[in-house]
Order: structure tokens, then sequence, then C-alpha cells
């Protein structure tokens, strides 16, 4: 079994949250941005906090995206961390702070 790993996000502003959130993935995910190698499937334990808000959110999840470092192009090296089913509540939190911002063609960390 591989020990779950913990990080730390906080989130500055609206338009880097839209970035950095991934909607296409059924529960809400959220890219982090790290040098640290993680794999796809991977566990991780998230300290998340929201722009505007001072409180730490926990969320554990599953790596399914990861961006290395020196991968090519302009993409900021990360991993993307898919919500697990107890943090519906996150991603309504999420969701309600991008409100008619989830349809724009925003540069994303991701896609």
């Amino acid at each position: 079994m591989v020990a779950q790993k913990a990080l730390s996000l906080t989130v500055p502003d609206v338009p880097t949250l839209l970035s950095a959130y991934m909607p296409f993935l059924e529960r809400g995910g959220i890219f982090i941005p790290t040098s640290t190698p993680y794999a796809l499937g991977q566990q991780l334990f998230l300290l998340l906090t929201l722009p505007g808000e001072s409180e730490r959110l926990t969320i554990t999840g599953q790596v399914v995206w990861v961006s290395p470092e020196g991968v090519s192009g302009q993409r900021m090296p990360g991993v993307g961390l898919h919500f697990s089913q107890q943090d519906y509540p996150v991603r309504d939190r999420i969701e309600t702070l991008l409100a008619g911002q989830l349809d724009k063609a925003a540069i994303s960390f991701t896609l």
C-alpha cells in the first residue's frame, strides 16, 4: 500500500481557481502546482484554501492528471486531483464561486 501524501494549496483569486478547477471530472477536481513527482492513481490529502476564505478545506483524492517537471509547452508542473465522493460539498463551494464562468473558455492548467 502506498502512503498517502499531504499537500497544501491556497488559491489567491477566482481567475486562478477557474484555471485550476477540473469540472469535467464527475466529483470535481483541482490542479495542484508541484514539482514533486506523483503517480496516476496515487491517493493524496489536500488542505485547500479558496479565494476570500480563511478556512482550510480537507480533501482526499486520487491523482488523475500529471504534468511532470520539464513538461512541454507553457504547462506548469503539477498534478490533477479528483475529489473523493465525500468531497461533493467542496465541489459545490467551488462551483458556487465560479458560477456563470465554467462554460467560458478559460486557460486551464490541464486541458
